[in-house]
């Protein structure tokens, strides 16, 4: 005689009831006291939807319905009073009958709700929120409000990437993805008529649905952005800041907004050189390694129409705002000579170092971010060379220059006058830009330039027969050498400083073995003055 209703099951969470008003989404199975079944939703493959307390059901439903939770499964005793009365419905359900449903609630809204949104994480540091017109990337899982999934982005391995706030996508998640942080996670819960509507979405979104969606929020840029920079150190003593083509080494993490590492320089244990300001790197980077000193670090955060666009590149995918924390290990322009800096120069400096001097000194060699190369003090020795005959880098001839004995100085060597590209394997990086401090300690001036030995008084006019110590009228290798030598000693004579004296005997005997059969006749024999202008290191 009267309304029975039986709770089978009642989920732990229920949010929110069934009130009159409320619009609801049911499965149910109809049957008779005997279990005679009459009607069933599930035979349908579709609920039954329905507003309650606005008369469009039998009563003893309406009333049965109120108070529900989704996902709360009730049995229902309806009374002929509440059901279809003596009247009963003609072919389906007789007069006075006692009806039994096994009710399921799928969904519940009201005409009144609004977007909700639940935000379950919250990054710390949250800078910048979506706004209208913004570019986003997402992942999220999107189902019903029983928890039924019907579709998701991680299922695909592709972010959803859309414009927020122009119609891109349904009502609802285009309000409940304003405000969002990268990195954030909210449930964000939609009525119909903010999504899908009576029609739903074709096979998968039923009409009048409410949608739950799951969302975690990657990326974040507006199509007007331009690169930002964090600068995270720079260096007290900054000189000289990079230009547009300039030549940097750097290295740097490239990371995605939410913190996914797709490359870094430091894994690969070599910086990545290029020129900047010419269009060797990305539209954003080339921008962002201008203004920058040795040795600072900065964050260039770079939006996709700067950076790889809409296609993506490798690991970046499509649409992704980059984040690059560099290190500018050093930079130089092609048109850079060899700077000289002078730290101490002694009272008394009058006899300077030029070409074909034999200089004696002590450095040590570093990168421009201080890294240290060599240094001829760990070896307790000194380096020794003629100064201009190629045996440093052309830059360290340059720097070596006008030096007096005592003087210290640094000298910077860009790399086309150091070791160029390739650098020194396993020692020099390639162009790198070097850095020297210099004492010169010993000086020995050189020959004129094309000499190799000279006299240091006058010339015996018998120069030739005082060689020839047989007298057959020729001078062999090993009497050329002993005379030599036997002039050096004697001080008579200079040989040019730095140089192997057998090399050096050698190449001047060559020079006047002229038919090169080995000897030297006196038709051969001439001084450096009476030769012509061959281009030869003579006498």
């Amino acid at each position: 005689a009267e309304l029975r209703v039986e709770r089978r099951f009642v989920p732990e969470s229920c949010p929110r009831a069934v009130r009159r008003g409320d619009f609801v989404r049911y499965h149910y199975l109809g049957s008779f006291p005997d279990g005679t079944r009459f009607d069933s939703s599930y035979d349908r493959g579709s609920t039954f939807n329905v507003f309650v307390g606005k008369g469009q059901l039998i009563a003893g439903m309406d009333q049965a319905l109120v108070g529900m939770c989704v996902n709360e499964r009730r049995f229902v005793q309806i009374p002929p009073k509440l059901a279809y009365g003596s009247e009963g419905v003609s072919g389906v359900i007789p007069p006075n009958a006692v009806l039994h449903f096994d009710v399921l609630l799928v969904d519940l809204w009201n005409s009144e709700d609004e977007v909700q949104v639940q935000t379950y994480f919250k990054p710390e540091k949250c800078p910048r929120t979506v706004q209208v017109s913004d570019f986003v990337r997402y992942h999220y899982n999107g189902t019903f409000l029983d928890g039924t999934l019907f579709d998701s982005s991680h299922n695909r391995m592709r972010t959803y990437d859309t414009y927020v706030g122009i119609g891109w996508l349904i009502p609802g998640m285009d309000q409940g993805l304003l405000g969002m942080c990268v990195g954030e996670k909210r449930i964000i819960t939609i009525p119909p008529f903010l999504a899908y509507g009576e029609e739903g979405d074709g096979k998968e979104i039923p009409g009048q649905a409410s949608l739950v969606f799951d969302v975690v929020l990657l990326d974040l840029h507006n199509p007007k952005d331009g690169i930002a920079i964090e600068n995270q150190h720079v260096p007290e003593s900054c000189e000289r800041r990079s230009q547009a083509g300039d030549f940097l080494r750097y290295h740097y993490n490239g990371t995605l907004l939410d913190g996914t590492l797709f490359d870094s320089s430091y894994s690969r244990n070599r910086t990545y050189d290029t020129y900047v300001g010419q269009g060797y790197v990305i539209a954003g980077m080339d921008e962002g390694l201008l203004g920058v000193c040795t040795g600072e670090k900065r964050r260039i955060i770079i939006p996709p129409h700067l950076g790889y666009g809409e296609e993506g590149r490798g690991k970046i995918p499509g649409s992704a705002v980059l984040v690059f924390d560099i290190h500018v290990v050093d930079f130089h322009n092609p048109s850079d000579s060899v700077s000289i800096t002078v730290n101490y120069k002694p009272s008394n400096c009058t006899v300077l170092s030029k070409k074909g001097d034999y200089l004696k000194y002590h450095y040590n060699a570093s990168l421009l971010d201080g890294t240290l190369l060599d240094s001829t003090h760990s070896l307790g020795k000194t380096y020794n060379i003629v100064l201009g005959s190629g045996q440093v880098v052309v830059g360290m001839d340059m720097g070596l220059q006008d030096m007096c004995v005592g003087e210290r100085r640094t000298v910077v060597i860009p790399p086309h006058l150091g070791y160029g590209e390739d650098g020194v394997e396993g020692e020099v990086p390639g162009s790198a830009v070097l850095v020297f401090d210099i004492e010169l300690l010993e000086l020995v001036s050189g020959l004129p330039e094309g000499y190799m030995f000279v006299w240091n008084g006058e010339v015996s006019p018998n120069l030739f027969e005082e060689i020839d110590q047989n007298h057959d009228g020729e001078v062999l290798l090993e009497e050329f050498s002993e005379y030599i030598q036997a002039q050096v000693d004697s001080g008579k004579g200079k040989l040019a400083p730095g140089f192997d004296f057998e090399k050096i005997v050698k190449n001047m005997f060559t020079n006047q073995d002229r038919d090169g059969n080995g000897k030297v006749t006196a038709e051969e024999f001439k001084l450096k003055d009476q030769e012509a202008k061959e281009g030869h290191d003579e006498l």
